[in-house]
């Protein structure tokens, strides 16, 4: 098993609803077709929260004026640990702009999960949409297929 991969995955929230990107735009994309936050992966020298405030202006062009990390997602499978950090951005600021990994489209919050999504997503997003208190969680995936979630 390979080290442990920081990424960050951060989800705007506006009147109620989350911009979500769907995944179509990028070749050998393991999300492909599916909703998800923004965000990615944190570069050498970049703190957590600085990584978050970039992918949200490369991704969606608007600036983030304050932000808090909500939480702590662990995905684990056959060949990757990936730790993400889990955001819920209310504060900022600017226009969208046309996104190179996939399409941007604000879904209202009660909708969410009729769009199509990781299993591992279902687990933490209730936490993130009822605030509940700092989390920590380990989704464990066997060939895309989530096998396990456990609350850390």
């Amino acid at each position: 098993m390979t080290d442990v991969i920081d990424t960050t995955m951060i989800y705007l929230k506006r009147d109620n609803s989350y911009l979500l990107l769907l995944r179509n735009k990028k070749k050998n994309d393991i999300n492909e077709g599916k909703w998800i936050g923004v965000g990615g992966h944190v570069e050498k020298g970049e703190t957590i929260d600085q990584c978050a405030i970039r992918e949200v202006k490369e991704e969606t062009g608007y600036d983030v004026h304050s932000l808090k990390c909500a939480g702590e997602v662990l995905f684990v499978d056959e060949n990757i640990k990936m730790m993400m950090y889990v955001y819920e951005i209310t504060d900022f600021s600017g226009e969208t702009i046309e996104c190179n990994e996939g399409d941007l489209k604000w879904i209202p919050i009660k909708d969410i999960y009729d769009y199509p999504m990781w299993e591992g997503d279902k687990a933490f997003l209730p936490k993130l949409i009822n605030h509940e208190p700092y989390f920590k969680m380990t989704l464990t995936y066997r060939n895309g297929e989530l096998i396990s979630v456990e609350n850390r």
